[in-house]
């Protein structure tokens, strides 16, 4: 099958650290490409899921109560295990 050639814009860094890892994968950027648009044709569609967050938005005000809550937790040492944080938020 003929070969066309095109462009991308991208990050620098994004594309920096995207051809590392694909190389510690033993392929290139390109190869990574055909994979992915080869994924899109054969699933007619992304390759994987595409949502929005299922987590409401909070407001500035919320998100530095809950950030100083945290750590007064962590200075008085009342927090929650972090064993059983993780069990909690993978049984959910």
């Amino acid at each position: 099958m003929p070969k066309v050639q095109t462009s991308l814009r991208l990050e620098e860094q994004t594309l920096k650290e995207a051809k590392e890892i694909l190389a510690s994968l033993g392929m290139n950027f390109t190869e990574a490409v055909n994979i992915f648009a080869s994924m899109v044709v054969q699933e007619r569609g992304l390759p994987f899921d595409v949502k929005l967050h299922d987590y409401p938005a909070i407001s500035e005000k919320e998100a530095k109560a809950k950030v100083q809550k945290s750590v007064q937790n962590i200075t008085e040492d009342s927090g929650v295990e972090s064993k059983r944080f993780f069990n909690e938020l993978l049984s959910e």
